[in-house]
């Protein structure tokens, strides 16, 4: 898989989450552990596009 292709498809993953988040988050009665797990999945990925971009300027 390319660097660009890698890149696109975290992105994807990661509005897949927002929305999820954002799902969560509209219910009455929030799931704060699932909640709190969905945001950490969200930030991991964050990370892991800014690395690729950063190594993809890199080289």
């Amino acid at each position: 898989m390319s660097v660009d292709a890698h890149l696109a498809e975290l992105l994807r993953r990661h509005q897949a989450l927002d929305k999820e988040i954002a799902s969560e988050s509209a219910h009455a009665s929030v799931d704060e552990l699932r909640l709190t797990e969905l945001k950490r999945k969200k930030l991991m990925l964050k990370d892991k596009i800014e690395r690729l971009k950063h190594e993809a300027t890199v080289h």
